[in-house]
């Protein structure tokens, strides 16, 4: 659905390039693969089970009071009451029933504190795990792990978000091989023959490419015909697996279980591109950005979300995937405990939550408080710098390595933070 009470930064414009047109830029030499970036004990199982992430991204600030970290009864606590879950003792906000079914298979840190109540600022320190720094792009958690999850085997790309549209570039100077590929709920633009070009004159022209290509290359090969040439045939190899991104190909119960909107389309689609081995999904449900109307808009949003999400863990746990699947449920920041004078929640980073599930993940661990009425961190304060080593950790790769970029050694996560041990099995 389409809400309409976001703030309107601009923040929220992403720029992107088509996918299936037009060169892409030259792009960093990287070296190193899978095991300089895995911790030596677990090389060996990455290589025999493929690990993956998928992260469910709360566009706009989902509010940690109407979600994780209730404070019902207290001056910031709003009109919803906390519900038990499966896990004794831990209790959600009652616009979660569903989720809360599950509560045994997810994991909870309540206690962020990213200092942070900018859209922009606040998604690059939760997607790339530091503060944004002029002249200094670092990639994308996606990227990061398409590169150190990486499958060659597997012909769909390691990095997809959904909803989206093109290729992006925010895989900094892993190249673009590693960014992240939009689609739209639908198998990608461009993936299908047009009519009129049958397969026979598919291959005679691709053909005809190829060799054209391997004449010009011998005399003038760069990083950026090379970006180019990859690139050109990923998509060819895409276009042969595109029925991987049509959930029509779903039973019918599997689509109503999931539900008959965006969102739960997009969680379903999320599914199949795993099982079909893409390292990295995000899928973006929008927008929390409730300066107006909070509890009428977070109960018409989360609806949406507690049916689809509890669909997918219940989903990925039932087909064995969420043993090597990490599941991350994160947002910019929260909402202000301080209700607004027009029943809003406005920007705040300094006391809120997150959800965790799956691959190296304590089920039903919860980490971290906040006070009575959720204004500030009371025990074990985190942030996104911690939070990002986590996530390598949590799937086998080792946080406090470097990737070697043009033979300067880059660290793959902020070497001032680390882990979150006590959410780690």
């Amino acid at each position: 659905m389409r809400c309409d009470y976001a703030c309107h930064s601009p923040e929220h414009t992403i720029a992107r390039r088509s996918f299936l047109g037009g060169a892409m830029g030259a792009a960093s030499l990287v070296v190193g693969g899978l095991g300089s970036l895995a911790m030596p004990a677990a090389a060996k199982q990455l290589e025999q089970q493929q690990k993956r992430v998928l992260v469910v991204y709360l566009s706009g600030g989902v509010s940690q009071l109407e979600t994780w970290d209730p404070k019902p009864k207290t001056d910031t606590g709003g009109p919803f009451r906390a519900i038990p879950t499966n896990v004794p003792g831990t209790h959600i906000c009652e616009l979660l029933p569903l989720t809360a079914q599950h509560m045994d298979k997810l994991a909870l840190i309540r206690s962020i504190n990213t200092k942070n109540g900018d859209h922009g600022k606040g998604r690059y320190q939760m997607t790339r795990g530091r503060n944004q720094s002029p002249g200094a792009e670092v990639p994308h958690l996606g990227a990061v792990a398409a590169k150190g999850l990486e499958s060659l085997q597997n012909p769909l790309p390691g990095h997809v978000k959904i909803p989206g549209g093109g290729r992006s570039n925010n895989a900094a100077y892993l190249g673009p091989k590693y960014s992240a590929v939009g689609v739209n709920g639908k198998p990608p633009a461009n993936s299908e023959l047009p009519g009129g070009v049958s397969v026979d004159n598919d291959l005679q022209r691709n053909a005809f490419r190829r060799q054209a290509n391997r004449s010009f290359l011998s005399r003038r090969r760069s990083a950026a015909t090379d970006v180019y040439t990859y690139s050109y045939e990923r998509a060819l190899e895409l276009m042969e697996r595109r029925d991987v991104f049509d959930v029509t190909k779903e039973s019918a119960k599997a689509q109503e279980q999931y539900g008959d909107f965006d969102f739960g389309r997009h969680c379903l689609m999320a599914r199949r591109l795993l099982e079909h081995g893409v390292t990295f999904v995000q899928v973006e449900h929008s927008n929390y950005d409730t300066h107006n109307e909070n509890f009428n808009f977070h109960l018409e949003q989360l609806g949406e979300f507690d049916r689809a999400f509890s669909t997918l863990i219940a989903d990925l746990h039932v087909r064995g995937m969420l043993e090597s699947t990490l599941v991350v449920v994160m947002s910019e920041f929260g909402r202000t405990p301080k209700i607004n004078p027009r029943f809003g929640r406005d920007h705040w980073g300094t006391a809120w939550s997150l959800a965790m599930s799956g691959c190296g993940v304590q089920p039903g661990a919860v980490i971290g408080k906040t006070n009575a009425n959720g204004t500030a961190v009371a025990d074990r304060e985190v942030d996104h710098g911690d939070l990002f080593h986590t996530y390598l950790s949590a799937v086998g790769l080792d946080p406090t390595s470097t990737f070697d970029v043009g033979g300067r050694e880059v660290p793959l996560a902020d070497p001032a933070r680390a882990a979150i041990d006590e959410v780690l099995t």
